[in-house]
């Protein structure tokens, strides 16, 4: 079999990094982050993980290779039953993730046809398509399409084998879908204006009086829709319409997008910006002297964690070979991939599994939101234009 460019890509890092520390390059090491939702942002959203035992399994070879022997007897078994490709509707970018199904296809012989495209409008497309959508799997760029489609009743369980390697809150509370990355919303301050002390702990003090003009924000990108639509959910809708009106009191400075908020704290535009964690990291690979750093709020609804994930159609006629997708989205080699690409850096969401340039998602501490309720964008997006967010 050939290797998989995953493992040629994580194979490829091991070595830059041995090279990097020959050349004492520790300072290349980011502690920021990146992506956004209009490209979608290279996600599918402007455009996430955890710890759990999985590392003791690691250091006992016995448990790992029956652990494996068992996975590659059901992917051989899925192959077997698989009557043609399954057909995978992605809301996340080709060029993020596309190889991973090539390499899904050389690791098992199952074949993938891929429909990338918005994933709030492709879960629109499997509602409207009904018993006759021919997708098999959803792979979305945020909880909230997947709990659209939960919602419905058009997702099908997922075995306890592929949920036990996730904590429940970053998978459906009823098992019809699991997060196969995450990423978290935070304050990305300018170093040379503020100190982490001086950022705010919370985004609800972010219309007080003296961080007026100071805060820039993206209110047509869907990672800040998803957290408007959670703190609607956590806090309640009166709550919710007083900070957007006190934001918008406030003079707070719009952008097009995270990556735009996050060049615009860079140049002095505002001093703080409203994003996700990984957009910071794009800029750090490049320059790792970049003049901007993330403040993560623990227990925060503004710290709220959202996943990519995956789920399984009802009406799949190749459940076992579409579950053997999500199986390998939630592999070692796989999870490694989205937390150490410079692209994405993002919470890899399998128990045991790490990213080196993140915190844990335990030191993170999110808010515990269910992210199955965040379907409901049009009553958020109606909100935005009710308050003038959105023009």
């Amino acid at each position: 079999m050939r290797t998989s460019r995953t493992r040629r890509w994580l194979a490829g890092l091991a070595v830059m990094s041995l090279v990097a520390t020959a050349c004492g390059a520790d300072e290349s090491e980011p502690d920021g982050d990146d992506t956004d939702a209009t490209t979608e942002d290279v996600d599918a959203e402007d455009e996430t993980e955890d710890v759990g035992d999985g590392a003791d399994d690691a250091d006992d070879p016995e448990a790992t290779d029956e652990g494996d022997g068992a996975e590659d007897d059901a992917a051989e078994e899925a192959a077997n039953d698989a009557e043609g490709p399954i057909t995978v509707y992605s809301g996340r970018n080709e060029e993020l993730v596309g190889f991973l199904f090539d390499d899904f296809t050389e690791e098992t012989g199952i074949e993938v046809d891929v429909r990338y495209g918005d994933t709030a409008e492709l879960a629109a497309t499997i509602t409207e398509e009904g018993d006759a959508s021919p997708a098999d799997v959803y792979f979305a760029q945020d909880a909230g399409g997947l709990g659209a489609l939960e919602a419905q009743g058009l997702l099908a369980e997922l075995p306890e084998d592929v949920l036990d390697q996730v904590d429940e809150a970053f998978r459906s509370r009823d098992g019809q879908w699991t997060g196969t990355s995450g990423r978290v919303r935070v304050l990305a301050y300018n170093t040379d204006e503020l100190s982490e002390d001086e950022v705010p702990g919370s985004v609800m003090e972010l219309t007080e009086p003296e961080w007026e003009g100071r805060v820039g924000w993206a209110p047509t990108n869907g990672s800040f829709q998803a957290f408007v639509t959670a703190l609607r959910v956590e806090e309640g809708e009166d709550v919710a319409r007083e900070w957007l009106e006190g934001m918008i009191d406030n003079g707070a400075a719009e952008f097009e997008n995270n990556t735009a908020i996050v060049e615009g704290v860079s140049r002095g535009e505002v001093e703080v910006g409203i994003t996700n964690h990984y957009y910071l990291f794009r800029f750090l690979a490049e320059d790792p002297d970049f003049n901007v750093e993330n403040k993560y709020l623990p227990g925060d609804i503004g710290g709220l964690v959202n996943i990519a994930g995956m789920g399984v159609l009802e009406t799949s006629e190749q459940p076992e070979a579409s579950v053997e997708l999500v199986r390998y989205l939630l592999s070692d080699e796989v999870q490694e991939y989205f937390g150490q690409n410079a692209d994405t850096v993002e919470f890899p969401i399998r128990d045991g599994i790490e990213s080196p340039e993140l915190p844990s998602l335990e030191e993170i501490d999110p808010p515990d939101v269910d992210l199955s309720d965040l379907e409901d964008l049009q009553g958020t997006l109606e909100l935005l234009q009710e308050t003038g967010a959105l023009r």
